[in-house]
């Protein structure tokens, strides 16, 4: 299930306080099955099966609207056609073709009534959900109640943790709830190609609680300095992002992963009044409203933001005389506008193209891809990360500083932040060269932040899944590697050893992994594409 197992989760425990019932295996009493597509659901129930039923076999979509709207919609505009066998297209046609679906919720089926009591008591409708990994899982009413209460389904109400709960335990409970990994994970070479579009995004129904989170996370962030209140609210972010209703009360979202007494208290206060009074404190302290100001700008952190504050400077006009500031802080101020606007999708393939057209004529075969929160499929991002390498092993040492000069003469590349370029020729940091800075949209003077890493080939998996993220995952990735005896960053996967003294040693040379799969393997964290690694 990857992620999505927290939408999937979200979707029964609404389905169910509807009336609902969920079933893990064909029945030709079941009312309704819903898939993203005909061929997906006729590989798992069989077409001939399907057409000899009376079951409605729907789009997936059609969960969502009902849930929207609090009622069940009408049918007609979602239900899909199972064709006779000769007019089929295959999924090996389908595959073979190049075309693939990546819709996160790829087969979700399930039903929605919304029932009295009563009516719960004596319907015998049933609904299924098929999982993206071709499982099902269940609940009927036709179970006896404890079945239903206890074990039937996966139970979210033991994921919820709160802000001081035990890190490794979190790490080794996230690889343990997710599902097993799939066999169809891509190889090393796959990891090189140029990704589809990822799939469908559950809008974000639930602004009214994750716009003031969001605020508070960037004040925790970037104002403050306190990172483990910022990820306290980032967790709950991810989650409350997916959830498929609005929000009306805190028992819709009880047991919810990520959710613990504090969060929910505050969500009751923002449901209830209107009003997150954590937040209008933090925002009416002008120290803090200054503090959170400097830290917009790329460059200064909290540290250098409280510096700045001490000297007695309060605006960002005030900030441009301040003779202390860097260079790249200075060119962060000059465009603190255009590097705060988020870039749409888009852009940033057409901008992506542009790169790759340039590397590719000067290094054939060189493999450049964005990552970052444009990979996991987000429709907007905050900046642009790019992981280089070629598979060949060498033909990657040099190659940044010409990338840089071909895409600056090109116009567009602009500004330099930060430069690294030497590391591969001096054999210093790991042999990986970085190059930080701004780039245009071709046709406009607006400045977007980029970064690109160039990585060695045997290095590249590790590279490609930091950068990628998020940071959520990233970190129980490495709480897992460490619980096991490892040391994990975007450059290796590396033995943790016992030296004589019984201090902790960690080895110079990394596990060999060939592929971002193989790491999830050696860890046994389930392979998550990247669209879902929305965590």
């Amino acid at each position: 299930m990857g992620c999505v197992c927290v939408c999937l989760e979200i979707w029964k425990q609404k389905l169910l306080q509807l009336g609902g019932v969920v079933e893990d295996h064909w029945s030709e009493h079941l009312s309704h099955v819903f898939a993203a597509s005909v061929e997906t659901v006729t590989d798992k129930c069989g077409r001939r099966k399907l057409k000899k039923s009376k079951t409605n076999v729907l789009k997936y979509t059609w969960i969502e609207d009902c849930l929207k709207a609090g009622k069940c919609l009408p049918i007609d505009s979602y239900v899909l056609d199972i064709l006779p066998e000769n007019r089929s297209v295959s999924r090996n046609s389908t595959e073979n073709s190049g075309l693939r679906d990546n819709a996160p919720e790829k087969a979700v089926s399930s039903s929605l009534q919304k029932l009295t009591s009563s009516e719960r008591a004596t319907t015998s409708d049933w609904m299924q959900i098929i999982n993206e990994g071709g499982e099902m899982g269940v609940v009927s009413k036709g179970l006896h109640k404890k079945e239903t209460e206890g074990g039937g389904l996966h139970n979210t109400q033991g994921a919820s943790s709160e802000e001081d709960c035990d890190m490794k335990n979190e790490a080794e409970a996230s690889s343990a709830e997710l599902a097993p990994a799939r066999d169809a994970a891509p190889g090393p070479v796959d990891s090189l190609k140029n990704e589809p579009e990822a799939g469908y995004t559950p809008p974000n129904l639930n602004a009214h609680i994750t716009g003031p989170f969001s605020e508070i996370k960037d004040i925790y962030k970037e104002a403050l300095g306190d990172d483990r209140r910022a990820f306290s609210y980032y967790k709950a972010l991810s989650v409350l992002e997916k959830v498929p209703f609005k929000i009306t009360s805190v028992n819709q979202i009880k047991g919810f992963p990520t959710i613990g007494k504090s969060l929910m208290e505050s969500i009751h206060e923002i449901l209830s009044t209107g009003r997150f009074s954590k937040l209008e404190h933090l925002k009416n302290d002008n120290k803090v409203r200054v503090l959170a100001l400097f830290g917009s700008v790329w460059g200064i952190g909290p540290a250098t933001a409280q510096r700045l504050y001490d000297k007695g400077l309060r605006t960002l006009e005030e900030l441009k005389t301040d003779n202390t500031l860097t260079p790249p802080q200075r060119i962060g101020l000059m465009f603190h506008n255009d590097i705060i606007t988020k870039i749409p999708r888009h852009e940033i393939k057409e901008m992506e193209a542009i790169v790759q057209k340039s590397g590719s004529e000067l290094c054939p075969g060189i493999s450049i891809m964005c990552g970052g929160s444009y990979r996991r499929g987000k429709a907007l991002s905050g900046d642009m990360d790019f992981v280089i390498t070629h598979p060949d092993g060498h033909s990657h040492t040099g190659f940044l500083h010409e990338l840089v000069r071909k895409l600056k003469s090109e116009d567009f590349l602009t500004e330099d932040l930060r430069i690294g370029i030497e590391h591969s020729t001096e054999g210093t940091d790991h042999g990986v060269d970085t190059w930080f800075g701004l780039c245009k949209y071709p046709g406009r003077e607006m400045r977007h932040r980029v970064d690109f890493k160039v990585y060695p080939f045997d290095q590249y998996p590790f590279g490609l899944i930091a950068w990628t993220g998020n940071d959520i995952l990233n970190r129980r990735l490495r709480l897992l590697a460490e619980a096991k005896g490892y040391s994990l960053d975007d450059h290796g996967l590396y033995p943790i050893v016992t030296d004589a003294n019984g201090g902790k040693v960690k080895l110079s040379v990394s596990v060999p992994c060939k592929s971002e799969c193989e790491v999830f393997e050696k860890l046994g964290f389930p392979w998550l594409e990247p669209h879902e690694r929305n965590l």
